[in-house]
């Protein structure tokens, strides 16, 4: 039997030229679209690095850099000697294809917590439903070392993201563990945020603590409204928190300004005062 008979059939009419602009973005979504689309399978090897160019009609370079960035992530397989396949285990492929598309784009925060509203939401009547005692007594063993950590915002917002993530957890859904977990990772910064205000962490404590008393009670659509509640009000807290920095630097940008023969305007004064 020829060599040839013993590749793989490629879907070699679906590939389009691409435009020399996004040259390397325009591939990894072909090759993203072909995998899930399952025109390419898991454990299947790509064509050879000279047909590839020549069908998406492109140079070496760029299509090399498609290739590595896929196997960066952990898409594409790439053996000495054995070429390029699709990475075999396709749980762990979604997951990185749904983490290559998290880190290729650029998310506000509103958009990650509407995501975070609905999964979370959806999460928190499946444990309602579903959670064993173990759970349950996981998840309260949480809310106790939170109330204990009200005053330290670096423990406390640790407890709050291994809170969410047992949850997941609990729910038995392994994909919504892995979305969850990677938008957390991408709001990890701004979350912080969310706890700076005052009695911001006292009232996070009270949202949690509800939600766990819906899961106890076997009540899913309490459950869901109560972690609808909670994340609702921490994107609140983070806006409120976005305004008062932004009126704390325009007060600092007003002050320079303000000043006439060295004495501060009473506007410029009342924000310095405001501040103090």
């Amino acid at each position: 039997m020829k060599r040839e008979q013993l590749r793989p059939k490629f879907a070699g009419p679906k590939i389009r030229p691409v435009s020399r602009t996004t040259i390397s973005d325009e591939i990894i979504k072909q090759i993203m679209g072909l995998i899930e689309r399952g025109d390419l399978q898991p454990g299947q090897r790509l064509p050879s690095e000279r047909e590839l160019c020549v069908r998406f009609g492109i140079g070496r370079s760029s299509l090399r850099e498609a290739l590595r960035c896929l196997s960066i992530v952990g898409v594409l397989q790439a053996r000495v000697g054995n070429g390029t396949t699709v990475a075999v285990d396709s749980g762990k492929f979604l997951g990185k294809v749904l983490q290559w598309q998290m880190i290729a784009e650029r998310h506000d925060i509103e958009k990650l917590m509407e995501v975070r509203i609905a999964l979370e939401s959806l999460t928190a009547g499946n444990v309602a439903l579903n959670s064993t005692a173990e759970d349950i007594e996981s998840l309260n063993s949480l809310l106790d070392k939170m109330k204990a950590a009200v005053d330290d915002q670096r423990r406390f917002l640790a407890l709050d993201v291994e809170f969410h993530l047992a949850l997941a957890r609990a729910s038995g859904n392994p994909l919504a563990l892995d979305l969850i977990t990677m938008i957390r990772d991408q709001l990890a910064k701004r979350l912080s945020r969310m706890l700076q205000l005052p009695n911001a962490r006292p009232l996070s404590l009270d949202e949690h603590i509800r939600i766990v008393r819906r899961i106890e009670a076997r009540d899913p659509e309490g459950a869901r409204k109560a972690m609808y509640t909670h994340i609702q009000a921490a994107l609140d807290r983070y806006k409120r928190g976005v305004a008062q920095d932004s009126a704390t630097s325009a007060a600092k940008a007003q002050v320079p300004s303000s000043r006439s023969n060295g004495i501060r305007s009473d506007a410029a004064q009342r924000a310095l005062t405001q501040r103090a």
